[in-house]
């Protein structure tokens, strides 16, 4: 089954002589249970591709597909509904709210959700305890490595069993044997029929992980492979 499906997909920005094409026609299918990154050059379209999908940003034209809802056809609120509910968002500065324990951090989305705090702690407990953050409930985010602090941010991203899990540069910040635990974790996480993660990345450390690369240039899906050695090198 596939996860996203996008057709003739196309974004600009700016006006006149000013206007840039960010996305050139994009192409592409991601299936369920798969971990997919999309690679390239900064400036080549990369998080742009991604903010549509996760629906926090319109195409000029073009399809776009996630687990059978045409958010190209939906209202900005019925988006906002569906990525509520369905899509997790994983950052590389971790986006944590300093003022909030690890805990609270976490179950951020099941509050936005409409779930009482109290069944929220109990799931938060949970996510928590299964990305091994099970003594840092009470903790703050200060007190916390970086890779620590990633934990956190990816409990919070899947606390609410979100269906895609959407992750923009989530290992950049972290040594390479920290990255390579956050991104297992994450390939864990994908291997599941009604599941789906992207990752957006710069760090070829992990590109190895990955179920299908996206290779990206100047705004175009240049190629998707199943392996590193496969992608094509661009000055």
């Amino acid at each position: 089954m596939s996860a996203v499906i996008v057709r003739g997909l196309e974004k600009s920005f700016g006006k006149g002589e000013a206007k840039t094409m960010a996305l050139k026609g994009i192409d592409l299918e991601i299936q369920s249970g798969e971990f997919f990154m999309i690679v390239g050059p900064s400036g080549c379209g990369k998080t742009t591709l991604l903010s549509i999908i996760a629906g926090t940003l319109k195409g000029d034209t073009g399809e776009v597909n996630v687990f059978g809802n045409p958010l190209h056809e939906m209202s900005s609120g019925k988006v906002t509904e569906f990525r509520k509910k369905n899509i997790g968002f994983i950052f590389q500065q971790f986006n944590l709210i300093p003022t909030l324990t690890c805990l609270d951090n976490a179950i951020v989305p099941l509050l936005i959700n409409g779930m009482s705090y109290s069944k929220a702690v109990v799931r938060g407990k949970e996510m928590l305890s299964t990305v091994g953050l099970e003594t840092k409930f009470n903790e703050y985010p200060a007190l916390l490595s970086g890779g620590q602090q990633q934990r956190v941010a990816i409990a919070r991203a899947l606390v609410h069993d979100p269906r895609l899990i959407i992750c923009d540069e989530p290992t950049s910040a972290l040594d390479g044997s920290t990255g390579a635990k956050i991104t297992e974790l994450l390939a864990a996480v994908a291997q599941s029929q009604d599941r789906c993660v992207i990752v957006v990345t710069h760090d070829n450390r992990i590109y190895h992980y990955a179920d299908r690369i996206g290779q990206m240039v100047d705004g175009k899906m240049l190629k998707v492979v199943k392996s590193e050695a496969e992608l094509e090198v661009h000055a």
